[in-house]
């Protein structure tokens, strides 16, 4: 297949997402504004390196997430820029009110860091399993919503982040997935990127169903014509990309690991209905919560693989070709 834009080399690679936060983080350490605070989660979040080199730039705030935003606000009206980091289903779950009133609404210059989200956490099971702080943190004024496809688009969206004026909020996962951006990859914050060309119908992903939405592409590539955008940043929304696409193929796929109901697709489908009313199919979990098991078995549960895909690409276009 042709890719529209550079790639990895090799797809087999797995990496979690999180070791790209934790590097980007320490190269940012060189610069004295960039503070890293966390929730007693220092080596969950791949902050213990950053902590141990630039500890007059670390907050360690404890098990207290209110306080993590909160200190973070502090810290970013004092010039600084801070990232607040913790796993999704703590922040921002736990502490959403101290991050509109004082991140969002106040427009402070903070970071907010949501590891661990998805099923992918695995056996930690559904308390630990963050599938609705996009949707938390979409609704939000003044806020920047990016949830990367991997370790290495991590990596460059924690350094865009650093350089972004405004509150924002950083999604990752914790299990190792498929490395396939790469350095030549281009990143932009507010930018959509099309991977594949296709007519029929266009997939729109986020995270690590990108690469799980590129195989189903390559699974049904001798039956169907199929584009595939890697939607990174969730809010703001790149609505030119994704409608120049649906304009050309008439059919929209969208492919997340978070609920259904607030997130990717919920924010295309607002798109859509407003501006390009096609038949949309979104692939994601369906109004439950997670549970424990291995992150492949939960993926597999949830309908979160290419194969899901595949079958949503087949029940678009059925409908496509019904209206």
């Amino acid at each position: 297949m042709k890719y529209l834009i550079p790639l990895a080399n090799d797809f087999s690679k797995q990496i979690a997402p999180r070791d790209g936060f934790g590097e980007a983080m320490l190269s940012l350490g060189e610069r004295k504004e960039v503070y890293a605070l966390t929730a007693d989660l220092r080596e969950s979040v791949r902050l213990e390196k950053f902590a141990r080199q630039f500890p007059d730039q670390f907050v360690e705030c404890g098990v207290a997430e209110q306080n993590l935003l909160g200190v973070a606000a502090g810290l970013a009206l004092a010039g600084k820029v801070p990232f607040a980091a913790s796993f999704a289903a703590f922040s921002p779950a736990l502490n959403w009110g101290v991050i509109r009133t004082s991140v969002a609404y106040s427009e402070t210059n903070v970071k907010i860091v949501g590891s661990h989200a998805g099923v992918n956490v695995g056996p930690d099971g559904a308390t630990h399993q963050a599938l609705e702080d996009i949707a938390l943190m979409r609704v939000l004024p003044n806020l920047t919503v990016v949830a990367p496809a991997d370790k290495e688009e991590t990596y460059k969206a924690t350094l865009a982040l650093a350089d972004h004026k405004g509150p924002a909020y950083l999604r990752f996962g914790r299990a190792p997935t498929a490395q396939i951006t790469a350095e030549k990859t281009p990143f932009a914050i507010g930018r959509a990127q099309t991977i594949l060309g296709g007519s029929d119908v266009v997939v729109i992903a986020s995270g690590p169903l990108v690469y799980e939405a590129l195989l189903a592409a390559e699974q049904l590539s001798g039956k169907y014509s199929v584009a595939l955008i890697n939607c990174s940043t969730i809010k703001p929304l790149d609505e030119e990309t994704i409608l120049t696409a649906v304009r050309h193929t008439g059919a929209v796929v969208t492919a997340e690991e978070h609920q259904v109901i607030g997130g990717l697709g919920s924010a295309v489908a607002e798109l859509l209905s407003e501006r390009c009313p096609v038949p949309l199919v979104r692939v994601g979990v369906k109004n439950q919560f997670g549970q424990s098991g291995e992150a492949d078995q939960l993926l597999t549960h949830y309908g979160l693989t290419s194969q899901e895909i595949s079958k949503a690409i087949e029940k678009v276009l059925q409908l496509k070709h019904a209206s």
